[in-house]
This record gives C-alpha cells, structure tokens and sequence, in this order.
C-alpha cells in the first residue's frame, strides 16, 4: 500500500489564492475551504488510494518562533485565510480524513514524524508527503518516502532531491541554513547562494564540515574567499537556521497506520458543512461513504 500525507496548510494557501473567492452566511470567507475540498476529493478518487492522513498549522507559530525573533508568524497573512483555518481541519475530518492541528509542532513536523514512523511499517510500499515544499525534501528515502508535487504532477525521490538541491536529503537543513528560507522567516548567510552551497555541501556533507580557510577548500567554487569569511563569521546564526530548517520527528502523533485507512466520508457531518459553505455540489463527487 501508499499511505499519503498530506500538507494541509500548502493545500489551504494554495485553494486560497487559487480558488475564486466565496462568502457564506454573514459574508463568511469560505473559498478556501471549498477549494480544499474538492482537492482532497480529486485525491480520494484516485486509484489505490487507502491510507491518508493531512497535517494543518492550527495556529502559525510554534517553538521556533521562541528560538529565532525573525522566524515567520501570522502577521501579514490574510484575515480571510486565516478565517478559515478552522474550517478547514472540519472539512477534513468530515471527509473521513484523519487531520493533525498542530500547535506546539508545525504540519511539517507532523509529516515528518509520520513518515519516519510508517515508511517501515509492515505493507507499507512507499509513503507520498503531498507537498512541493522543498522542506520535506530531507524526509525523502529512495523511492520509499517521495514528495509529490500534484499540482504538477511530479514525484521527488532521492535522485530528484539531488537533482534539484545537488544534495542528499540528509543536507536539506544544512543547504537552507546556507541558502535560506524566505517562506520561514530564515535569513540565511549572507552571500550563499543555492549554487554554491550546492558545490560545497555536495562535498562536505554537512556545515562543521566546511573549512573555516578557504584554502583548505578542495572543491572549486566563485568567491570562496569570500563564502568562507562570511559562513566563518556566521557560523553560530548558521547553526541555529539549521535547527529550525530541521524538522522534528518526534510529535506526539495519536494515530497509527490502521487509523490512517481511508473508510469513506461521514455523511452527516459533510452533509452539514457543504450547506454551511454553499458547496452542497460536492457531495455528489464523494467515492465512498463510510457506514456510521
């Protein structure tokens, strides 16, 4: 079997500035929601789908923010999405889904736990983490845990992640210290770009790795006077952008694979939902209902 993950705040973001806007009773933003829906239904009826669970940021700090002031929060964000948040892991149970609302911990962390926990798991074929985020590049293992692009239609297994970051999964963290995360509020060292922190990690490994003397440096890359002095004098903000370009796979997660088989919608309560929102034409392209 596939067990899916499912990056619900990407998904929610995604129907939100993808989807045309829609307002419920009292003028209730409810566009995301709809749009979230629909594409967990497009999910559920693909072939071979039996196990889905999908992660949500309940709220969009966690304990990063204690670590790092810069670190991303709501602010910014639109009221009307986050509106929404709570809706969204509604539409997700009523759908029969297992969603986790994380709090303390992000989405990614959840999904990073659960696919450490179920790539092993006995009838596990390969774990699938729905999401084009290049965070959860690190989870990836060969072909057994891939990230999956669906919008594009695209499947990131090892050989993809180098590919695309010229690292292994493992070098994820290390390259966004380097490179940074806008997404994340993570700044990176400045000076590193996605190029060479690609050249030097591909042949160090990791960031203490790295000479401090560019001399010492056997790979040849642009400016490495230059990259050295700077990672060099940004050694320990380095290692805190990789503690919080980690992800933990430690959360606390309820469920176990046998939780996360897919036994069809709960009828009352998406019933209830879709007349809420306005989108009661979803109903009709439920696959299977699950007998209460």
């Amino acid at each position: 079997m596939k067990v899916l993950l499912v990056d619900g705040t990407y998904e929610l973001f995604r129907a939100f500035f993808g989807a045309p806007p829609a307002l419920a009773e009292a003028g209730r933003p409810v566009g995301a929601v709809r749009g979230l829906l629909a594409t967990l239904v497009a999910l559920l009826r693909e072939t071979g789908v039996t196990h889905v669970a999908c992660a949500f940021d309940h709220v969009i700090e966690s304990f990063r923010n204690d670590l790092f002031d810069g670190y991303k929060t709501g602010e910014g964000v639109d009221p009307d999405l986050l509106a929404q948040f709570e809706a969204a892991e509604r539409a997700t149970v009523a759908l029969g889904i297992v969603a986790w609302p994380m709090v303390e911990f992000e989405a990614d962390d959840a999904l990073a736990t659960a696919a450490l926990r179920l790539r092993d798991a006995p009838g596990v074929e390969q774990v699938v983490i729905c999401t084009p985020d290049k965070d959860l590049s690190q989870c990836v293992v060969g072909r057994r845990v891939v990230c999956r692009d669906r919008r594009r239609g695209q499947d990131r297994d090892e050989a993809g992640v180098r590919a695309r970051f010229g690292v292994l999964p493992a070098a994820i963290p290390d390259w966004l210290a380097l490179v940074g995360d806008s997404a994340d509020g993570i700044p990176g060292v400045p000076g590193w770009g996605e190029k060479s922190a690609s050249l030097v990690l591909a042949r160090y490994g990791t960031l203490e790795a790295i000479p401090d003397d560019a001399a010492a440096w056997d790979v040849a890359v642009r400016g490495r006077d230059r990259l050295a002095e700077s990672l060099r004098t940004h050694r320990e903000e380095a290692a805190l952008y990789r503690r919080l370009a980690t992800l933990r796979t430690d959360v606390p997660l309820a469920e176990g694979l046998a939780d996360l088989e897919w036994r069809g919608a709960r009828r009352p309560s998406l019933e209830v939902l879709c007349r809420e929102i306005g989108f009661e034409d979803l109903l009709g392209r439920v696959p299977h209902w699950r007998e209460e």
